[in-house]
């Protein structure tokens, strides 16, 4: 496997960089939103509405219940799907414990992911992957992890009669989430280039599109000088996680998978927990 030399890394780059699923941005704070910029979120914010009209208009096919994924995207797009597909008075628990019920004319539209660009995925091991398009899960768990507040909220969605339900909200706090270890690290990672770089084996594996042949990839080895290149965007602040019935389990290994919704791009960062110190093992892009 070759090394990744800084003109590879710079033609890569170009390659990359906007292909990541977060999209194209600097690391610097962002600038004020000028004039311009604010009639795009308008655009954007039209176009999504158009899209979840249409969505709404459009009565969901029964297939649409077989995959999971399938369901979500127009169960949070679609007012009145949502409307039919939760189960009123929903239960809302903290740490397992009924708190209260939320009525139906009391309940907040969820769009989920759907006003951003991606969604993140927390996996042990490949062969978990597969359970995103295993049509024989009944049970799904929907979560947001908010690191301001150290808290996951949880929706559970079951399959009743063949039709995809939500049946409650959990709110459970980070550190008893069974990514808990996970979880914590990753937020430094992500937000901290220092802590970052201190946590990257030598040397990450890197696979990703090739600059001279678009329908090729390219493997190498990235060196920590050449990391800062390479370093995608990373979601922070607030993650999702979809449990699609994966058992986890104090693992030394965790896949963190960034899935556009729009453009099929995928980002996956392998981390290994070595000696009691998680580490960036291989990039793939």
């Amino acid at each position: 496997m070759k090394k990744l030399s800084l003109i590879t890394v710079m033609l890569a780059v170009l390659t990359i960089v906007c292909f990541t699923s977060v999209g194209c941005t600097d690391k610097k704070p962002a600038p004020a939103v000028d004039s311009t910029a604010a009639d795009t979120a308008v655009a954007d914010t039209q176009a999504m509405d158009s899209t979840e009209k249409l969505i709404e208009e459009t009565p969901m096919p029964k297939a649409a219940d077989e995959l999971f994924d399938d369901f979500l995207f127009n169960f949070a797009a679609s007012r009145k799907l949502q409307m039919e597909r939760i189960h009123f008075p929903l239960a809302v628990y903290r740490n397992d414990k009924l708190k209260k019920h939320i009525a139906k004319r009391r309940w907040k539209m969820e769009h989920f992911f759907m006003r951003q660009d991606y969604y993140t995925l927390i996996f042990d091991n490949r062969k978990q992957m597969n359970l995103m398009k295993d049509t024989t899960i009944d049970h799904v768990v929907i979560e947001k992890v908010f690191y301001s507040r150290k808290v996951v909220q949880q929706f559970l969605f079951n399959r009743i009669n063949g039709q995809w339900m939500m049946t409650s909200i959990n709110y459970k706090p980070m550190y008893q989430n069974m990514n808990a270890s996970f979880l914590k690290f990753y937020g430094s990672f992500a937000t901290d280039t220092a802590f970052q770089s201190r946590h990257l084996h030598n040397p990450v594996k890197f696979t990703g599109p090739d600059p001279d042949d678009d329908f090729s990839t390219m493997t190498g080895e990235i060196e920590p000088e050449t990391w800062p290149a390479f370093a995608p965007q990373l979601p922070h602040g607030m993650i999702y996680n979809i449990i699609y019935g994966q058992k986890y389990t104090e693992s030394s290994q965790k896949i963190f998978v960034i899935r556009g919704i729009a453009n099929g791009m995928e980002t996956r960062l392998t981390f290994k927990r070595i000696g009691g110190r998680w580490q960036l093992m291989k990039l793939e892009m």
